[in-house]
């Protein structure tokens, strides 16, 4: 069988329980299931990127995932009347005041000669700039957090829309895509600057400690994103299904479709959006396949197989290396983006960054580290089964505990169990596939 067959018929496997799931289970869950398994191929491109071309362990995942919802809500919102007044113009200063702080600090470093005078010179210019940021910031925060803390208390986004018009905006948000990206561009750059000359080992650690501390922020910093209240309403840029159901010309159409004006709104919406992230995941995977075709991805897989016949030939590893993860990085935004526009809000609560991100790396390492088709083959797949795994699960121990009295301590232990029945399920999966087809489904050639 030819690796072209062999793709096909994967994929085909892969859509056609996509496709059960709807018989079984109704269309729009599917559609559920379509669209997030777009989002996580994207995401999965992404680590794949920094892992299968270059060698990176990137633990870091869902902080890159979060900046780029955040970059949605910074977007998409409008701004909260007032706010800005109360305390904006406080906070970017203290923010221009503590990037200064630290410009100071490292122009200090660079200038004076080591020893104990140039440490106590940063020293006293860390101090003396963390206390004036913090009280100047403090108090603006709190002026911010103050203006209707129960619907906004906080800055708010770009949108040019009032409380009541925004909405109609929901085209910024295809704008937000690409900013999420560059949000976690930034954030990439700075940690790559960091933590790229340190070992793998390390580099995870790192990584793993920004993601949350970007996660602590977002969770913390209501002034910012609300925090744990969740900013929700974000808009979209499809039609809503209220406007839908209120058109007579759609009305109509569903009826002579034999559909009902509700559940046709709705598949409506969800099939918008399939289109909307298929064109994104198609233009991200033709980028990244002529990346892998190209002298940079040779030279990427070059520096992965051998670092040290690499950089004898010349090839700075680390500039490489920043390139990539830079790349992964924002593509990771994007999808985080992507993924906070479809569910309308962002809860910085759901971010887990050790959980999520094992569920990508499964992604990648069951499709196929290193090849672009094996990442959006492992992102359907992956997501399918965590998808799936609790409902059948559920099925599973009431079929297996069917004798049992409805009291039964055993019985109502294994149905409440059966949730978790998830990450048992993806270990099982990856190990399976790391014993038959160590290198993917799809394996790199």
């Amino acid at each position: 069988m030819s690796d072209t067959v062999k793709n096909s018929l994967l994929f085909a496997l892969v859509f056609t329980l996509i496709i059960l799931s709807g018989f079984f289970q109704g269309w729009n869950n599917a559609m559920f299931i379509l669209n997030m398994g777009i989002i996580s191929a994207i995401m999965a491109l992404g680590v794949n990127l920094q892992w299968g071309f270059a060698g990176l362990f990137n633990v870091g995942v869902m902080g890159f995932v979060a900046l780029g919802g955040l970059a949605a809500v910074l977007l998409g919102m409008p701004a909260t009347p007032g706010a800005f007044a109360a305390g904006g113009a406080g906070v970017v200063l203290a923010l221009l005041l503590g990037i200064g702080t630290l410009v100071a600090a490292s122009f200090t470093y660079k200038r004076m000669p080591s020893g104990r005078n140039r440490n106590l010179a940063m020293m006293a210019i860390l101090v003396f700039g963390f206390f004036a940021f913090r009280g100047i910031l403090d108090p603006n925060v709190a002026l911010i957090e103050a203006v209707n803390p129960a619907a906004t208390g906080y800055l708010g986004g770009l949108n040019p829309g009032t409380d009541e018009t925004y909405r109609d905006n929901g085209w910024i948000m295809l704008l937000a895509w690409p900013v999420g990206g560059l949000f976690a561009a930034g954030a990439a750059w700075l940690i790559g600057k960091a933590a790229l000359g340190l070992r793998s080992d390390y580099l995870a650690i790192a990584t793993l400690g920004i993601a949350e501390i970007v996660i602590a922020m977002m969770k913390n910093e209501d002034w910012l994103t609300r925090g744990v209240k969740n900013v929700i309403g974000v808009p979209r840029p499809v039609p809503y299904e209220l406007d839908l159901q209120n058109s007579a010309a759609f009305v109509e159409r569903a009826a002579s479709l034999g559909f009902d004006p509700v559940e046709a709104s709705t598949l409506w919406v969800k099939l918008l959006y399939a289109l909307l992230f298929a064109v994104v995941l198609g233009i991200i995977f033709w980028l990244s396949q002529r990346a892998l075709n190209s002298p940079w991805g040779r030279m990427l897989r070059a520096i992965r197989d051998n670092e040290v016949a690499a950089e004898a030939m010349g090839k700075d590893i680390t500039a490489r290396r920043l390139q990539v993860f830079i790349i992964g990085s924002a593509i990771c935004g994007i999808a985080g983006a992507m993924m906070t526009t479809l569910d309308g809000q962002l809860t910085p609560g759901t971010y887990q960054p050790l959980r999520f991100t094992f569920l990508v790396w499964v992604m990648v390492i069951v499709g196929g580290s290193g090849s672009n088709l094996g990442a959006i083959l492992g992102g359907f797949l992956v997501w399918f089964l965590w998808v799936q795994v609790e409902p059948i699960g559920l099925f599973v121990m009431n079929i297996l505990t069917s004798g049992m009295a409805e009291d039964n301590w055993l019985r109502l232990h294994l149905i409440e169990s059966a949730a978790q029945m998830r990450l048992m399920t993806m270990g099982v999966i990856m190990i399976l596939v790391l014993r038959f087809s160590p290198r993917g489904l799809i394996p790199e050639k």
